[in-house]
């Protein structure tokens, strides 16, 4: 009985061994003419994605000798207060201190602190206040300088700065909450760097 099962068992065994498998079979390359016709036509675009450095001009290179003019970009978020301005230096306030640039300054970036940005071009001296931001500085004698508000020193009204200090001052005396209090300690920090440029 036994000998007869292994018999029937041992005779699919063989057979299907005598089957050839898929990968046994050569591949025929049967390509499509028309699908790929089609394909072609809806494709997706896989370029690759464009950056804002696409569509900036480039820079100019690194020249050779320190030029004898600083250009400056000076932007805040609506305006721009200077286009590609050449002029002899300007100094920024860098929460590290006041920071004069001059044409050929080493390639740096500062954050920015309330306080007084003085533009100097020849004699004329343009002195801004500004809220807070950026200055990026390039190896190339460029400099752009990017604040969160800004506003020429001689458009400021002293009686105003003095109001708001004041205010401010007795609103960090009667704040209850740590919000109100770091609310009003920044209003004392612009008022009391407004005061300081317009006394200073």
């Amino acid at each position: 009985m036994l000998r007869r099962a292994s018999r029937l068992f041992a005779r699919p065994i063989l057979a299907a061994r005598a089957r050839p498998f898929s990968t046994d079979l050569p591949a025929a390359q049967a390509t499509d003419a028309t699908f790929v016709e089609a394909w072609k036509k809806v494709i997706p675009n896989i370029d690759p994605p464009k950056t804002p450095l696409s569509f900036m001009q480039p820079r100019p290179p690194i020249p050779s000798s320190i030029p004898s003019k600083l250009t400056v970009n000076f932007v805040l978020p609506y305006a721009s207060e200077l286009a590609t301005k050449e002029v002899d230096m300007v100094i920024v306030p860098a929460t590290t201190g006041q920071m004069g640039v001059l044409p050929g300054h080493v390639a740096t970036i500062a954050e920015l602190k309330p306080g007084v940005l003085s533009v100097h071009e020849g004699s004329e001296v343009t002195k801004y206040f500004i809220s807070g931001g950026f200055v990026f500085i390039h190896a190339n004698s460029f400099a752009d300088i990017i604040a969160v508000e800004a506003l020429p020193l001689d458009r400021i009204d002293a009686s105003l700065v003095q109001k708001g200090l004041a205010d401010f001052t007795q609103k960090l005396s009667s704040a209850t909450t740590d919000l109100e209090k770091a609310e009003a300690q920044i209003g004392i920090d612009v008022h009391s760097a407004l005061n300081s440029a317009l006394t200073g």
